[in-house]
């Protein structure tokens, strides 16, 4: 532990958001600083024993914080403390930064716009299957400062999302991992520009010693990289050996082209640490994917259920719809700003497309005529017609796909509450056959 010139020990700290992250934060710093607390939720229940709880906005404007750490979730254009925020921004940090202050452990971070969270979760089974002491945390779902019993030979892999990365200052990572960029939450970061940036502080913050893991081929990607000449080693990923290597794993979750490109960049990054190579393609064998993340949820010979729920962009399904033929795809949420479908029309003839919620009009602009959009308002409403619809077709090998292309907080918590109830409607459906 770190404990000179820790510019947040024995401070006045703001946390600001009682999510996950934040409450983390409180917990990990109540005893070595003087924190205070606010949440846009004015009615959040929170037990705080120190009694530190702003219960209203101008009550920060009346102390002098040494600085404000800020959950991902909170956007500081259209937050409660927006204001405030604005005329502070050099003291906001994250719970990464708080972290880095305190342990200095190698870290390997791995952002991208699809495909983070399954890259990360491989790896560090990948690592704890090495008999490395390796921790998962991040926008994973598990704050950094939760971990406990830390030494100095633990390895975190890091899930990092734009939000986090965009507030933080401090943070560094002996790797990093670019995995691909697409246009993504521009509704958050304002523009394709500040979003690449966001991505890109991973590699700005990283020094000469480091290594900088981006997949090869992406224009995006390349475009910034020849911007400006970064520290770490620059390692490009192609998908030429996990083509190879793809042989003798034996494991079809790897099949599809989004996962294929994960597969690449764990290759490269355990090529680089001098990884067993028995040991992990054991471990690759093994891998059954996450919750809801090109989930296969039902298989029989003439029929494949799939629940993608994580999807939230054109781009995510797209990796998945690449290698699929005689889809009933369902999509549904809220459209991205500034997305689009870049399938060709030809390749969308394989497609019944349907779309659910209150967002249809905004799906066909973007998918721009290169499909048949069929709307009904309800999820149940969708797998009615498109069970009935299989029990007349005479064509075998089928498959449904859940990938909404949009986020889901128009009807749902997230999207594992979405993705959770496409699973009871597809329960009910079945056994009712």
């Amino acid at each position: 532990m770190i404990e000179d010139k820790n510019i947040f020990l024995e401070k006045k700290i703001l946390i600001y958001g009682l999510g996950k992250s934040g409450i983390a934060s409180y917990k990990f710093l109540k005893n070595k600083a003087k924190v205070y607390l606010f949440d846009d939720d004015l009615k959040k229940k929170f037990e705080n024993q120190s009694n530190q709880r702003l219960k209203n906005i101008q009550a920060t404007s009346k102390i002098k914080f040494d600085s404000v750490i800020i959950s991902p979730g909170i956007n500081v254009l259209k937050c409660k403390l927006s204001k405030f925020l604005k005329k502070n921004k050099s003291k906001i940090y994250t719970d990464l930064d708080v972290f880095y202050t305190f342990y200095k452990n190698k870290c390997i971070a791995i952002t991208g716009t699809n495909g983070k969270s399954t890259t990360a979760k491989i790896l560090h089974e990948v690592l704890s299957d090495q008999k490395y002491d390796c921790r998962l945390v991040g926008n994973i779902g598990n704050p950094v400062l939760c971990e406990k019993k830390i030494n100095k030979n633990t390895i975190f892999v890091v899930e990092a999302s734009s939000y986090q990365l965009d507030y933080s200052q401090l943070f560094t990572s002996k790797y990093s991992a670019i995995l691909n960029i697409s246009p993504d939450h521009i509704e958050r970061h304002r523009n394709l520009k500040n979003y690449i940036s966001a991505k890109f502080k991973l590699l700005n913050s990283q020094s000469r010693d480091s290594i900088a893991f981006v997949k090869k081929n992406d224009v995006l990607i390349n475009k910034k990289l020849n911007s400006k000449r970064y520290n770490p080693k620059i390692i490009k990923v192609d998908l030429k050996k996990a083509n190879t290597i793809i042989k003798i794993i034996k494991n079809k979750y790897f099949l599809s082209a989004g996962n294929l490109e994960n597969l690449s960049f764990i290759l490269k990054i355990s090529e680089k640490l001098n990884l067993n190579n028995k040991i992990l393609i054991k471990t690759l064998n093994r891998f059954k994917g996450l919750k809801y993340r090109q989930q296969i949820i039902y298989k029989n010979k003439n029929l494949t259920i799939i629940n993608d729920s994580k999807s939230t962009s054109f781009a995510s399904s797209e990796n998945l719809l690449k290698n699929l033929k005689n889809v009933y795809w369902i999509l549904g949420g809220i459209p991205k700003k500034g997305d689009k479908l870049n399938l060709s029309k030809i390749h969308c003839k394989n497609f019944k497309t349907f779309v659910f919620g209150n967002h249809y009009k905004e799906f066909k602009k973007n998918i721009r005529n290169k499909i048949h959009i069929n709307h009904l308002k309800y999820l149940k409403d969708i797998l009615k017609e498109i069970f009935s619809d299989l029990k007349n077709k005479k064509l075998k090998k089928n498959i449904i796909l859940f990938s909404p292309a949009g986020a889901s907080f128009d009807s749902f918590k997230n999207f594992e509450d979405r993705g959770k109830y496409f699973n009871q409607l597809i329960k009910k459906f079945l056994n009712a056959k």
